[in-house]
């Protein structure tokens, strides 16, 4: 796994956060219990400015799982952190190209 330099400038704390999110939302129904208390865990540990990076990290995650028709991550963080979630919710709103389009994954396919 290579490091950029972007990701070398993140605090340990958000990475932490960040992996434990990614762990978290990739569990199952089975061990997602055990994963959210450590999700919490590591959330405690950020500043305003990290649980803003997070939420917008979360934000493209939401659109990502949309265009691909996936799971969508929203209801479930909201159930870990309302907080997470508003804040999750406000960046959605400020991402670039956020249309009705992208919303609701009616993409059109060239030919």
């Amino acid at each position: 796994m290579s490091t950029t330099i972007a990701e070398l400038s993140l605090s340990p704390a958000y990475r932490l956060a960040q992996r434990a999110l990614a762990f978290w939302l990739e569990r199952g129904p089975s061990g997602a219990r055990q994963a959210a208390f450590a999700a919490r865990a590591a959330l405690s540990g950020l500043d305003a400015t990290e649980r803003s990076r997070l939420a917008r990290w979360l934000a493209w995650l939401e659109v990502a799982a949309r265009s691909q028709g996936m799971v969508s991550p929203e209801a479930r963080v909201q159930r870990l952190d309302a907080t997470l979630h508003l804040a999750m919710q406000d960046a959605l709103a400020r991402l670039p190209g956020q249309t009705g389009v992208a919303n609701l994954g009616n993409h059109r396919r060239s030919a």
